[in-house]
């Protein structure tokens, strides 16, 4: 009887020592997932506990989307596999400022279904922010959707920081990715290469202005996940935006005569317009004509807008998300579709 208590004994003790062990091990996974919470269907809040590790990708980066699930799996998912699955999108994001004369940065994405986290990041050695995350990136779908808390099946979601589709920081620098039809560009071989959304994190923890922004994407190689052609529009508490485009096998940098400035699913560069043939030029022209003829926008006449530019597919609402970035106070209100009361606002970290 006294063996039996002792074998027992022990392996409460083993078992007690495995389970402190995993925990340290898996703690700050096990925080992230826990604070990770259903908004409504498909969409989803998360705050990044800890560090994820950007730092050690940017020493070597990424040459395709496998260089990336490879890092992603050993550094945030304990090995775990993940599958970026990216698929083309028809984009709008326009700059301006409201009526507090503060600097807004609206911007819609369509796309096919795809749910969407909000998820919030403060690196150890980088700028806090808070960023979207198309989760169809990362592998879920409809069938197949995350769950508030830690469980197996959310596990794909610490994969968020390398994911994002636009996102401000706590510099009051703000980014997005709208896809273009093509692209020029020269890989230089003394450059690491980054794909569109690790090309984002880069900005989103290392840029305090726009100038610093282009400055760090003008030393990386930059290949697009999918083979979907991007180019990106950034913005600064100052009012200072440009997009930066791949074109003439060079980064180029586009800037706005107007004190407002807008892109689309459109070359911009040297007024060559080369759009894709769908509704890339209306959902300009009809930004612009609000623009044009107002000094100020309020939040009201931005979700006016971005629901009503948001893209149809025939009978099929592509308006996955629209968000409003405030770069002065470093606030903002995102929604899903075109539901505004579905509606939240945020700050760069929730607390």
């Amino acid at each position: 009887m006294k063996k039996t208590k002792r074998i027992l004994f022990g392996l409460a003790v083993v078992i007690i020592v495995f389970a402190g062990i995993m925990y340290f091990m898996f703690r700050h996974e096990l925080k992230t997932l826990s604070n990770l919470k259903e908004k409504s269907a498909g969409v989803y809040t998360m705050t990044y506990d800890g560090d994820y590790g950007f730092d050690e990708f940017l020493q070597t980066g990424a040459n395709s989307d496998a260089d990336i699930e490879a890092f992603v799996a050993k550094r945030l998912l304990k090995g775990l596999p993940i599958e970026l699955n990216v698929r083309d999108a028809g984009c709008t994001a326009f700059v301006s400022r409201n009526e507090e004369g503060d600097i807004i940065y609206a911007r819609n994405f369509d796309f096919v279904y795809a749910p969407f986290l909000q998820v919030h990041t403060d690196p150890d050695n980088g700028y806090a922010s808070v960023s979207t995350v198309n989760l169809s990136f990362a592998g879920y779908g409809k069938d197949n959707l995350p769950s508030s808390g830690v469980s197996f099946n959310n596990f794909l979601t610490l994969a968020a920081p390398y994911l994002p589709f636009d996102g401000m920081n706590e510099k009051g620098v703000c980014i997005a990715l709208l896809a273009v039809p093509e692209v020029q560009m020269i890989d230089d071989p003394d450059k690491i290469t980054l794909n569109t959304t690790t090309a984002i994190r880069l900005v989103l923890d290392k840029a305090a202005s726009t100038d610093e922004a282009v400055e760090l994407l003008k030393n990386y190689n930059i290949y697009f996940s999918g083979n979907v052609t991007c180019h990106f529009l950034i913005a600064d508490a100052t009012g200072k935006s440009v997009i930066v485009e791949y074109y003439d096998d060079r980064l180029q940098v586009v800037e706005s005569d107007a004190d407002y400035q807008i892109a689309s699913n459109f070359i911009a560069y040297n007024g060559l317009n080369i759009g894709e043939g769908y509704t890339e030029f209306d959902r300009y022209n009809a930004v612009e004509e609000i623009l044009r003829n107002k000094n100020v926008v309020t939040m009201e006449e931005c979700e006016n807008l971005l629901n009503t530019i948001g893209v149809y597919d025939g009978e099929t609402d592509k308006l996955q998300w629209s968000v409003v970035y405030n770069l002065t106070d470093k606030t903002g209100r995102i929604w899903p579709h075109r539901d505004t009361g579905e509606s939240w606002d945020f700050t760069i970290l929730p607390f």
